[in-house]
């Protein structure tokens, strides 16, 4: 048995509970993070929030810790988190969930993609906390099976992704429909006006924290760059893997039809990978996630629109198979590691005709990449440029062919005609 002593204290001197405190360091929390340290003590005191941080600084547990904290376990909906994907509505979800486990609450997602009756089911089951996208949201809402008047916490994670994608509607029907007292906490990576218009019009004189760098931070990853050729590609990934050993890594691909191809390489040679794309069955896609993020999967191989929302801990490499060519999703891509204050590795395959796109990415991080020496490996030889003699001309039909006799003399032989069964009919003779 565990005693209060083994318990991450820097959490405790936040504010937070024995029972969450379990859960912590079930989930090898012992240190809070910038987001953490500065979010925690306003929520429980139950202030509205306008934070500003970037993916992967542990923004869930810091609004996450306060509202389960202060949830009612006899009373049912008492709190809703707006996501804008359905795979970052997922993540929020579990991670609620396991800081929950040690606290008699349930925690609910609903999204789009999944079959109505199933998420009206786990409505029924009377939850506490429900996390879901807008359009899902607002489809339960309308349909009567989701109350959300009454709510005493409301958050919505990465609002300027949301309006993005054109949520901004939804959200403020969503948030008209809240008429009780309640706690309003706001997360984005960017503060926009429209966000702070929308913190004016549904927010109550909100503490403002920004643990955002003002700059592109990727002092944390080790960025190299390899001189490939296309065809080569493949190869050398196997080469990489073989060599850095990545525990839980991923490789991006620009489109889906490489990720499905370069999937089945991996798999054929014996690794441990999945794919997750957008042809992908959202039951699948949900899948592969539960097993990468329960690190079931060492490799998994991804398109930048499927990848949406993936925080997951301990990712040490990521391999941008193709570069992008939008230097900004070189950086997204590459934030996926270095987590949490821990180094990663980022690894980026460049074909010769593509120096403008590693030029573009290098201006907007203001440093230069390193050429990357792969020792060992020998790039295909370029194929020999050999002409090959014409085909010969096929026989005239109307050239009579020459054969051998057994004796090998040349005879001619005796043309081949067309026979009876494809003989023209004849024509009626008229008397």
């Amino acid at each position: 048995m565990h005693r209060h002593s083994d318990l991450p204290k820097a959490f405790a001197d936040l504010g937070i509970e024995v029972r969450f405190l379990k859960a912590l360091r079930k989930m090898e929390f012992s240190k809070p993070s910038e987001i953490q340290v500065r979010m925690i003590p306003p929520a429980l005191d139950g202030h509205d929030i306008l934070g500003q941080a970037r993916t992967g600084t542990g923004k869930t547990a810091a609004f996450g810790l306060p509202i389960l904290q202060k949830l009612d376990p006899a009373r049912r909906l008492q709190a809703i988190c707006l996501a804008p994907t359905r795979e970052l509505a997922v993540q929020v979800s579990g991670e609620l969930k396991r800081l929950a486990e040690f606290a008699n609450l349930h925690v609910v997602t609903v999204y789009g993609g999944q079959k109505i009756a199933t998420q009206l089911h786990q409505l029924g089951r009377k939850p506490h906390f429900v996390v879901g996208t807008p359009g899902r949201l607002m489809d339960f809402m309308r349909r009567g099976a989701l109350d959300i008047s009454n709510v005493r916490f409301a958050v919505l994670d990465e609002v300027d992704r949301m309006l993005d994608i054109g949520f901004r509607d939804d959200i403020r029907e969503i948030l008209s429909r809240i008429t009780g007292a309640h706690q309003t906490i706001l997360v984005s990576a960017t503060i926009s006006d429209e966000i702070r218009r929308l913190s004016k019009k549904y927010m109550s004189e909100p503490v403002e924290i920004d643990v955002s760098r003002d700059k592109i931070t990727v002092d944390e990853v080790d960025q190299t760059y390899v001189t490939v050729e296309s065809c080569d590609k493949s190869r050398l990934l196997r080469m990489v893997l073989e060599q850095e050993r990545p525990p839980v890594c991923i490789v991006f691909c620009n489109t889906k039809a490489m990720a499905r191809k370069l999937a089945g390489r991996l798999h054929d040679a014996g690794l441990n990978v999945k794919e997750i794309h957008g042809d992908l069955m959202q039951r699948k896609r949900e899948r592969v996630m539960d097993l990468f993020r329960r690190h079931k999967i060492n490799v998994l191989v991804a398109t930048d629109l499927a990848a949406r929302g993936i925080d997951v801990s301990k990712i040490s490499h990521i391999i941008n198979y193709d570069i992008p060519a939008d230097p900004e999703i070189y950086v997204h891509r590459i934030g996926r590691t270095a987590r949490m204050g821990e180094r990663g590795t980022a690894i980026t395959f460049v074909t010769r005709d593509e120096g403008k796109e590693l030029t573009n990415v290098e201006m907007l991080i203001n440093r230069e990449i390193p050429a990357r020496d792969m020792s060992g490996f020998k790039p295909s030889p370029p194929r020999e440029q050999v002409k090959e003699p014409p085909p010969p001309a096929p026989p005239s039909r109307y050239e009579t062919p020459v054969v051998e006799t057994a004796a090998g003399a040349p005879i001619k032989a005796q043309p081949k005609t067309l026979g009876s069964r494809f003989r023209t009919s004849r024509r009626r003779r008229r008397l």
